[in-house]
């Protein structure tokens, strides 16, 4: 059976070892490059060596999958580059708990998976119902059963169910909406790109006794993060 992906769900079982330019070897060359750029969390790399990346992408792309770059998806969206998935899990890994996380721009579940390994429930909002959709398919498929799915606009989070110790959020906006920084728990982080096309910066925000800390991390280039839902 087909899932709309390019490939069946009977592939997307059997084939998560990957062969060729999607086998482990190709996998650990890529932890490598991204220990070599910064990644030193062995929890996250750990992550990011044995989660499937091929199977989050169309299978036209699959040998492009253990690039570290960012791909294509369909609906103007992308998957996140590998160095920037592990860069902001290992944000929020290193600076506190991660039983509740929000994540906004669930896109292909890639993001999600590797969130999932790390936290005890992660909460994804995705505003493209046939990606949020995809999304559901995609993790039941994995056995990923951690990761509850929501169609709608991510800037105003997930309120039912915060508060949250983490946020992620895979888009970026001149600012961070004011809803996802109220759904925080007290010493919750929030970690996204801030700024406009060509001006984005990874960003981490802490809530702290006297209010809101922001901390500037890197150069970033993410999808706008936008106020409808398709």
């Amino acid at each position: 059976m087909f899932n709309g992906w390019g490939f069946s769900t009977t592939t997307m079982m059997t084939d998560r070892s990957g062969i060729g330019l999607t086998s482990q070897r190709v996998r650990n060359r890529l932890v490598q490059q991204l220990r070599e750029m910064g990644i030193s969390s062995d929890a996250v790399l750990n992550v990011i060596s044995s989660t499937p990346r091929h199977l989050f992408v169309d299978e036209a792309l699959a040998s492009r999958a253990y690039e570290n770059n960012a791909l294509p998806i369909g609906f103007g969206q992308t998957i996140s580059q590998p160095f920037v998935v592990a860069a902001m899990t290992q944000v929020l890994l290193d600076t506190g708990p991660l039983d509740r996380v929000l994540e906004i721009g669930g896109g292909c579940g890639y993001q999600s998976a590797v969130l999932a390994r790390l936290a005890s429930q992660v909460y994804t909002v995705e505003r493209i119902a046939e990606l949020a959709n995809r999304l559901r398919s995609r993790l039941h498929d994995l056995q990923i059963g951690n990761v509850r799915v929501r169609h709608g606009d991510g800037r105003l989070g997930w309120a039912t169910h915060a508060p949250f110790d983490a946020v992620l959020v895979a888009a970026a906006a001149p600012a961070i909406p004011p809803a996802l920084l109220e759904q925080l728990a007290p010493g919750g982080r929030a970690v996204m790109p801030v700024g406009r096309q060509g001006e984005q910066v990874l960003t981490l925000f802490r809530r702290t006794e006297s209010g809101i800390e922001e901390i500037p991390l890197q150069r970033v280039s993410f999808v706008p993060l936008l106020e409808n839902v398709d």
